[in-house]
C-alpha cells in the first residue's frame, strides 16, 4: 500500500504544531537518516557564501540552530539571526547555543520567512536549509528574501532534490517513501511528520523549474548543484 499525504491540508499552522512536536527528535533523526552526512551537505552549502567582514546573516527555517551555529564556525561574521515558526524547534537551538557559548552571535527568534520583520537590506547572506519546501507560497518568500538581503547580498539554499538516474529514483523513493517514515514515526512517536517529508520533495519545483522562480523573484547570477546523487541540490542567488 502507498503511503500517502494530502499536501493541500497543510498549512503553518500544521506545519509548526507538527515540527513543535517532533522537535525533541529531530536532531538525532536528521543524523540518524543521513547517516551523519548533513553536516557535510551544510558544509559544502555555507562555502559558496563570499568573505565580508562583519557581515550579518540570517538564517530563515533556523531550526535547532545547526546551519546557524555552521556559518559562525566557517565563515565567521558578526552576527547570524536565525528565525523559525516553531518554538519547539528553537528551544532546542537555543539550548545549543548556550552550551556553546554563542549567544551573542547567533540570535534565534521566532519569525516568519513570507513575512520578514526586517528592514530592507539588512543583511549580507541569506541562507535556508530544508526548509523552503514547507512555505506555502515559496515565491512570496523568495521576495521578501530580495528585499531585505542588500545590493550584492547571496542567498543560499540547502534542499532535497531527486535523483535524476531512473534506477536511483526508484531506490530514493523505496526509501523516502516506505523506509524512512516507519523509522521516523518509531523515533518521533509521530505519525505524519515522515511521510509528510516525501510527499513535500516530491512536489517541490526542483532544479531548473526552482532557479526560474528564484529569477522570477528578482535574483541573478542564479545557480544550482547536486550532490550525493542528486538527493540533494544547493542553490544561490544573488541581489543586483
Amino acid at each position: 500500500m502507498q503511503i500517502h499525504f494530502d499536501m493541500t491540508t497543510v498549512n503553518k499552522k500544521g506545519v509548526r504544531q507538527m515540527f513543535d512536536e517532533i522537535a525533541w527528535r529531530y536532531d538525532f533523526l536528521n543524523h540518524f537518516l543521513t547517516l551523519g552526512i548533513d553536516a557535510w551537505w551544510r558544509r559544502k552549502a555555507i562555502r559558496l557564501i563570499s568573505d565580508k567582514e562583519e557581515a550579518i546573516m540570517l538564517d530563515i527555517a533556523t531550526g535547532t540552530a545547526d546551519l546557524a551555529i555552521s556559518l559562525i564556525k566557517y565563515k565567521h561574521p558578526f552576527q547570524v539571526i536565525g528565525i523559525d515558526i516553531s518554538e519547539g524547534m528553537l528551544e532546542y537551538g537555543k539550548k545549543k547555543v548556550e552550551k556553546l557559548e554563542l549567544t551573542e552571535q547567533i540570535i534565534l527568534q521566532q519569525g516568519n520567512g513570507e513575512a520578514l520583520e526586517f528592514p530592507d537590506k539588512s543583511f549580507d547572506a541569506i541562507t535556508i536549509g530544508f526548509g523552503i519546501r514547507n512555505f506555502e507560497h515559496p515565491e512570496k518568500g523568495l521576495s521578501e528574501m530580495l528585499r531585505v538581503l542588500k545590493n550584492n547580498g547571496e542567498l543560499i539554499i540547502l534542499e532535497f532534490s531527486r535523483p535524476q538516474n531512473r534506477f536511483l529514483c526508484r531506490l530514493f523513493d523505496l526509501y523516502f517513501c516506505y523506509v524512512l517514515p516507519i523509522i521516523g514515526k518509531l523515533f518521533s512517536k509521530h505519525a505524519t511528520a515522515y511521510t509528510y517529508l516525501p510527499e513535500s520533495v516530491k512536489q517541490f519545483p526542483y532544479g531548473d523549474n526552482f532557479l526560474k522562480m528564484m529569477q522570477q523573484a528578482g535574483f541573478v547570477k542564479t545557480t544550482f548543484s547536486s550532490l550525493t546523487l542528486g538527493i540533494v541540490a544547493i542553490y544561490k542567488g544573488v541581489k543586483s
